[in-house]
């Protein structure tokens, strides 16, 4: 089989689901991007929002100097980061460099998620996205890889 197939399959898949402009429903999505949502929904929404939306102000530091969890879909930027970062922000957590905190204000996965849940994650929040941010994070990721 052809090396790029599978991660073809991921990363059109959702989209084509997706192109009816309804929002995605766990009965119809892939098994990956349906655990991903579920996994999603569990540890990210009550921060990053149900439909990724972020929370209010999300561009604007908070009370504690802190910038709020952004969105994860179309009108935030999670799009503009390859695989591996956004990989290594979730396991690892992170920090926003402009923040006047030093705590992770996005806290560690690697001991809650297995590094394939994390992946899953990732393939659901792929159809949040437009298919020019879609294919925007494909290249970006390839060109780190």
């Amino acid at each position: 089989m052809n090396k790029w197939f599978v991660p073809l399959v991921l990363l059109v898949a959702p989209a084509l689901l997706m192109a009816g402009g309804a929002p995605p429903n766990s009965d119809s999505l892939p098994t990956e991007v349906a655990k991903g949502r579920q996994i999603y929904e569990q540890y990210c929404a009550a921060c990053h929002g149900w439909q990724g939306e972020g929370a209010a102000n999300w561009n604007k530091p908070d009370e504690k100097g802190e910038m709020p969890p952004p969105p994860h879909d179309e009108t935030g930027h999670t799009w503009r980061h390859s695989d591996a970062m956004l990989f290594r922000m979730i396991a690892e957590g992170w920090r926003h460099p402009f923040n006047k905190t030093d705590r992770l204000a996005m806290p560690a996965f690697e001991d809650t998620l297995t590094d394939e849940e994390i992946q899953w994650v990732i393939e659901y929040l792929r159809t949040l996205w437009t298919d020019d941010q879609r294919r925007y994070q494909q290249n970006e990721s390839q060109d780190i890889n």
